[in-house]
């Protein structure tokens, strides 16, 4: 498996994913011209976060988008990992694994980052029990929100 930087002519396989992660995980059908644009903006702008991707034999089965939050008590950018999505026959391979390994080496190895943060829906068991095992923890700050 090779984990890599998107590459822009992939943003349609980035963009359905997505669709069928928000199906997967919280039952909500999006708009495909809306992901669309939405994916294609980020490849378009690389202030607003970055696709990476992870590649077996060729064929795109795991991608997540990292964008940026400023920490005025860091002084520095802390990471958000977001929308991740790996085909169901990849899971349980180690491909979560890689993604996030491979993130926190270049987040220790940059002194502009200082940590890396996700957000997961509280019904997501399974996404939970991943991210516990490869080391982040959960009980430090909850997420509120005010979604128009």
């Amino acid at each position: 498996m090779i984990f890599r930087e998107a590459k822009k002519p992939e943003y349609k396989v980035i963009a359905g994913f997505q669709q069928k992660m928000a199906l997967e995980t919280e039952n909500f059908h999006l708009d495909t011209d809306t992901v669309l644009k939405g994916v294609q903006a980020v490849f378009n702008d690389a202030s607003k976060g970055k696709y990476y991707i992870v590649e077996d034999d060729e064929k795109v089965i795991a991608s997540l988008l990292t964008t940026y939050e400023w920490s005025d008590w860091r002084n520095s950018q802390v990471i958000w990992i977001q929308s991740v999505f790996v085909l169901p026959e990849y899971r349980k391979k180690g491909v979560f694994k890689l993604m996030y390994s491979e993130i926190k080496k270049n987040v220790a190895n940059n002194p502009d980052y200082s940590g890396i943060r996700l957000y997961v829906d509280k019904t997501n068991i399974k996404a939970r029990k991943v991210y516990k095992k490869v080391g982040m923890e959960g009980e430090h700050y909850s997420l509120f929100e005010d979604m128009l």
